[in-house]
């Protein structure tokens, strides 16, 4: 059931909390992750098809894998630019790709992924549902896998 439909980048703009920095006020490494929660709340939401909605219809997305590069550091006060797009469209797993930039220079902070299975709320792998996959097609989400290999 791979799908492959023209790329589609959702942005979610963020200011770095101090709570998010160290003692030398960068951003810690694994605060980025919960950057990438963020921009994929707000991707699916804008997408019309809400994380809650997932769980109303007893259905779950656990992390699988996540990966993240890092190449320049954010720090307390920046704006953060998340862009989270669908980068993969399987059976039973959706991979959401992610890329941070600073957001006045455009200075690129942090490239990865997360890949989710869906499973029940027993842990059963399930099929995604129609009416999200009819969800997220509509809002052309999905990107080609071979965009970013």
């Amino acid at each position: 059931m791979q799908q492959d439909l023209s790329r589609a980048v959702h942005a979610l703009t963020l200011r770095v909390k101090y709570a998010d920095t160290d003692k030398m006020q960068v951003v810690y490494y694994g605060r980025y992750f919960e950057y990438f929660e963020a921009g994929r709340n707000e991707m699916l939401r804008a997408s019309g098809f809400e994380y809650t909605r997932l769980e109303a219809l007893g259905v779950q997305l656990p992390v699988v894998k996540a990966h993240a590069d890092y190449f320049s550091p954010a720090r307390y006060d920046d704006e953060i630019v998340v862009e989270s797009f669908i980068s993969e469209l399987g059976n039973v797993r959706i991979t959401i790709h992610y890329d941070l930039f600073e957001k006045n220079s455009h200075r690129k902070l942090v490239s990865g992924y997360t890949t989710h299975a869906f499973t029940t709320a027993q842990g059963k792998l399930m099929r995604p549902p129609k009416v999200f996959l009819d969800a997220i097609s509509s809002a052309v989400f999905v990107a080609s896998r071979d965009e970013h290999k």
